[in-house]
């Protein structure tokens, strides 16, 4: 019941701070921490990991989005492999979607998401439900209910709620509530059936392509309805420079906002699409390379909140299609933190930065205890060597799905341990 980390780099995202010292867990949580070497007789009667002043520690990966197949798509994703996944990713908290095969729209269904996950992940699970039922636009859930069963936040996913009036409607009875609403804003019309961001590469590759236009027209109209209707709202990815100033608007006004953006959208670009590689189809599309730098100087300067794998498992004979009519997204559990880790050895942003935006960040807008590492706080925690290279072999991934923008790629980051609740459950 005892670890004492001793000879690590301390990642503290609250403190800012990146620096030698220990940490000591007793009872499944954090019980003190310092610099340098630890008092004697600190880690007695307990497990010592040494982590030779070359490894990391820092607070367990809140990843907010993720996506289960379970119910209805076992067989792309459960909610055992998804937990695998995470734990060797670095994640101790999965925040799960509701746009599965059965959407979460119901405290029953909630209750079995909730359980399945208690069961058989080696990882924290909490669980979002539907704004609307079925996912359909018409009628609100039972918004009251689920947030009693544990629902932590409310989304349609990437189905835009295109009714207004409905929108203000679930806005209004989710701030009477406190709930956090989840929006994914795109212009739908616009998005209908575009598979690439519009400009020469999309025009050269003939695939249908979207504005980011798209994007600054949904956030603009979500962001008047929150205005309208007090509500606090999170935009599920934030990927274009269009978007940007009325975010800064909506934080400068004072609105409850926030904002997220996939470690895709953050680390590739459209270019990468090639030659039609159907892993590297995404929901939005992947985005100009002035975008991804757009949205790493915002994630810098804090105006994007989160950063989150958007975890989306495919089967191989959804991706093994033509480009225009495969599907959409990529798994992301295990790459999360080494591809994070290209901004890092870039120079771009600092470990603390990184895991403000993946861990301290969405637990906070959730209400969760996780991301810090804070004397009495739960010890979800991940020991990383950030500068061990390895190139990815997407058949060794622990998802069930394989498909992964990250393929062949070199990356610099390796998970050595990941502990839930000071047990550890990889490494």
């Amino acid at each position: 019941m005892k670890t004492l980390f001793t000879h690590v780099r301390v990642i503290d995202p609250v403190a800012d701070s990146d620096a030698p010292g220990w940490l000591l867990v007793e009872a499944g949580r954090i019980a003190a921490r310092g610099t340098g070497t630890p008092p004697p007789g600190t880690g007695t009667g307990g497990t010592v990991i040494d982590g030779g002043d070359r490894t990391c520690l820092a607070p367990g990966i809140v990843d907010l989005g993720v996506k289960v197949g379970e119910p209805g798509e076992r067989h792309k994703e459960s909610f055992k492999t998804a937990g695998k996944a995470a734990a060797a990713g670095g994640v101790t908290t999965m925040v799960t979607r509701p746009d599965t095969l059965t959407p979460i729209d119901s405290p029953e269904t909630l209750e079995f998401v909730l359980r399945r996950g208690l069961e058989t992940s080696p990882v924290r699970i909490a669980a979002m439900a539907t704004l609307t039922r079925a996912r359909a636009g018409r009628a609100m859930t039972e918004i009251s209910f689920l947030k009693d069963a544990g629902a932590v936040a409310f989304s349609d996913g990437d189905h835009v709620l295109t009714d207004p009036r409905v929108f203000a409607r679930c806005l209004t009875y989710a701030a009477g509530l406190g709930a956090l609403v989840i929006g994914h804003p795109q212009d739908p019309v616009m998005s209908a059936g575009s598979c690439i961001t519009t400009g020469k590469f999309a025009t050269l590759r003939g695939l249908p392509s979207v504005s980011p236009m798209a994007e600054r027209m949904g956030l603009e109209r979500d962001l008047a309805l929150v205005e309208m209707t007090g509500a606090r709202y999170h935009a599920d990815q934030i990927t274009t420079a269009a978007a940007l100033p009325a975010l800064r608007r909506a934080k400068d006004a004072g609105l409850d906002v926030t904002a997220g953006i996939s470690i895709h959208h953050l680390t590739l670009n459209t270019l990468d699409i090639g030659d039609y590689r159907t892993f590297f189809k995404v929901k939005p599309p992947l985005r100009h390379e002035e975008d991804r730098i757009a949205m790493v100087e915002a994630l810098r300067e804090g105006l994007i909140d989160v950063v989150c794998s958007m975890h989306t498992p495919q089967d191989e004979e959804s991706k093994r299609l033509p480009f225009e009519e495969a599907a959409a997204g990529a798994v992301g559990l295990e790459t999360l933190l080494p591809a994070a880790l290209r901004l890092y050895h870039s120079g771009q942003m600092g470990l603390p930065a990184l895991f403000r935006a993946m861990a301290l960040n969405p637990a906070r807008r959730l209400g969760l205890q996780g991301g810090t590492l804070a004397q009495g706080a739960p010890a979800d925690l991940v020991l990383f060597d950030a500068d061990a290279p390895f190139v990815l072999d997407r058949f060794k991934l622990q998802s069930k799905s394989k498909n992964t923008p990250f393929d062949g790629a070199r990356l610099q980051g390796r998970v050595r341990g990941t502990w839930v609740g000071g047990a550890r459950v990889f490494g």
